[in-house]
């Protein structure tokens, strides 16, 4: 099982990327130079309603969001881990998928995070960053 804590410490030792408060929410958001990686995601009203028109419920624990590279790759995710990964109406045709922190080690939550800076990090960082761990 994961944590926020754990969301902070992976999300903040990537390069460049800083914790702000969501203006709207009040939950913590990492944010790369091109935008939010990984935020924590509350149910609304209108979430909570439009998932039992569908007959689901919101987990319970935390939630994290996160920034993925397609439509497509977020299809993949969906698919190979239910379990761990979900999406809501809102997120129709966005690239962005929600986690259950309790159904994820922080191993995996790591490649999430990692995946999701990728996405929003500067091509040259990117490039640095993977070259150090031998994956280029």
């Amino acid at each position: 099982m994961a944590t926020i804590e754990d969301v902070r410490e992976i999300a903040l030792a990537l390069p460049g990327v800083e914790e702000r408060i969501n203006g709207h929410t009040g939950e913590p958001a990492w944010r790369a130079v091109k935008g939010d990686i990984a935020w924590m995601r509350g149910p609304s009203a209108r979430d909570l309603a439009q998932l039992a028109d569908l007959g689901h419920d919101w987990p319970k624990g935390p939630v994290l969001g996160v920034r993925v590279a397609s439509v497509e790759e977020k299809e993949a995710l969906l698919a190979a881990e239910p379990a761990v990964f979900f999406t809501i109406p809102h997120f129709d045709g966005y690239p962005a998928l929600l986690v259950r922190l309790e159904d994820v080690d922080r191993e995996r939550l790591a490649e999430i995070i990692d995946d999701a800076w990728l996405v929003r990090a500067p091509v040259k960082a990117a490039k640095a960053w993977l070259a150090e761990r031998g994956l280029e």
